[in-house]
């Protein structure tokens, strides 16, 4: 899978969860959470549809290093 196409599927989710959100304009080192007011549950929510999507497990013990859009191509890009 393309950086893109991960790019993508991150976007989308974020939509879903936050859909008066524009996560293009995102910065990669900005917080998402943070920067789109996403709480824990819909984060949660987020990381889920991920796992469904990409086929990728996160352990709970990983959430906290999902936590820019940068960290998450990092961790996801060598998974799918």
């Amino acid at each position: 899978m393309s950086e893109a196409e991960l790019k993508a599927i991150l976007f989308d989710g974020l939509r879903e969860i936050a859909p008066e959100a524009e996560p293009e304009k995102l910065r990669p080192d900005q917080k998402i959470r943070e920067t789109l007011d996403i709480d824990s549950f819909d984060f949660l929510k987020f990381l889920i549809a991920l796992n469904e999507k990409t086929g990728v497990e996160i352990p709970e013990a990983d959430y906290g290093k999902l936590n820019t859009l940068d960290a998450m191509l990092r961790y996801l890009a060598p998974k799918v």
